[in-house]
């Protein structure tokens, strides 16, 4: 057994206010496992996405998330939850107007290739991006890979 407190935990960059990555702090080895507390129109992922291998649930303990699907945009509220299977697109954003917090579960740990979209301006449309640590190490860019311009930044 292995136990952690949020208190402890280091935020780290990402799409959200507050990113916790417990994985490695739980000693987890077969899931992953991050805490978010979301700020309106926040998100939890850089881009509309899906993973290869990996099935992900979301649990909303508070606030409200709004999932971007290929069906059409479903929204958790709190205590509620909702399941990605591998290959399912999806993109979360607190479409609420208080902090949304999130634990995020997915399984198994190793997601395999993750596709990941955004609208690039200079392509004038979604394509496939990437997500890259920046040059000096204090930001993440979100790049496109059709003409590389950064449509992601965040610190």
């Amino acid at each position: 057994m292995h136990t952690v407190s949020l208190a402890d935990q280091d935020t780290r960059m990402g799409p959200a206010s507050t990113v916790y990555a417990l994985t490695d702090a739980l000693g987890a080895s077969d899931l992953a496992l991050n805490y978010y507390e979301l700020e309106p129109e926040e998100s939890t992922a850089y881009g509309y996405h899906s993973h290869a291998n990996q099935e992900e649930v979301f649990y909303v303990q508070a606030g409200e998330l709004t999932f971007r699907t290929a069906e059409g945009d479903v929204t958790v509220g709190a205590g509620e939850l909702v399941r990605f299977g591998p290959g399912e697109f999806q993109r979360s954003r607190n479409s609420g107007d208080d902090t949304a917090v999130v634990l995020a579960i997915g399984a198994p740990q190793e997601s395999g290739e993750t596709v990941l979209r955004r609208e690039c301006e200079a392509c004038g449309g979604e394509t496939r991006h990437d997500v890259e640590l920046g040059e000096d190490h204090d930001e993440i860019l979100v790049r496109c890979r059709d003409c590389g311009t950064v449509t992601g930044r965040y610190e």
